[in-house]
């Protein structure tokens, strides 16, 4: 009997996981098919590129010249053991640029954006505003949910790209000032090891964390619990799904691009 109740509860986990990826494939169905028809809220798009993109560049930067530096004095560290420092631009851009990059930028994004959606969101539905949405025949996921998720898709692939230059910049600041690189050398050598393939798998990275993190933020917040408790566990479980989805995203997005 022991056994029959605790794999009754794993069954009872298992198809409850299921209803919700169920669900969320349906809202993600839903929303790319209100993408391409109209009407479009231009004023609420302009609104979210804001929020997203400009306001999210500060927590980047730093973030960025920080992972660079320290990146930088990490690899000196390792390679000094192998009388291999000179390594140091090459595998500092390459980190950057491929990994580092764009995971953080996406991590900072679902911290910061996927958080702030999702908390949103779920407080208009406290308040019945989505409901009112309905009401006045405007459809929440148009409204709501389409202007996030492109602005998200538009505004994160730029953000990796700024946190990429920042990031190797911070590298670059350390590298020069600190271990005693020279400044020409190091940026030809960051410039010759860099591939086209290497900038274009950071720019793709950055629309899919994008578009996963805005959609996740409108989902759990769209379909959050009535209630301040409803809300606090929306946005929390936005996050932890956000970040779950972007590292698992990050690891098959690297086996397309970088398999042997």
């Amino acid at each position: 009997m022991r056994l029959q109740a605790v794999l009754g509860a794993i069954g009872r986990q298992v198809l409850e996981l299921l209803a919700v990826l169920g669900r969320f494939v349906l809202f993600a169905t839903d929303t790319v098919s209100h993408m391409v028809r109209p009407p479009f809220f231009f004023r609420e798009f302009g609104v979210a590129l804001f929020q997203i993109g400009w306001l999210s560049l500060p927590v980047v930067g730093l973030t960025a010249i920080f992972t660079g530096g320290v990146l930088a004095l990490q690899i000196y560290a390792g390679g000094a053991r192998l009388n291999a420092e000179a390594v140091v631009p090459q595998i500092v851009a390459i980190g950057i640029v491929r990994e580092l990059g764009p995971v953080f930028v996406g991590l900072m994004i679902a911290a910061r954006v996927t958080s702030s959606i999702a908390a949103e969101l779920a407080t208009m539905k406290v308040t019945e505003q989505i409901d009112a949405l309905t009401t006045l025949s405007t459809h929440p996921i148009k409204y709501l949910t389409v202007p996030r998720v492109a602005a998200g898709l538009i505004t994160v692939p730029i953000l990796v790209g700024v946190g990429d230059v920042i990031g190797i910049l911070g590298g670059y600041l350390v590298s020069t000032q600190t271990l005693g690189f020279s400044q020409i050398g190091y940026l030809n050598n960051t410039y010759d090891f860099l591939e086209l393939r290497d900038v274009l798998s950071s720019l793709v990275k950055g629309c899919a964390f994008g578009g996963i993190a805005t959609l996740i933020g409108c989902y759990f917040g769209q379909n959050s619990g009535r209630g301040a408790q409803g809300v606090g566990r929306a946005t929390k479980g936005a996050v932890a799904a956000a970040a779950v989805l972007i590292l698992a995203i990050n690891f098959a997005l690297t086996s397309i691009f970088f398999a042997l």
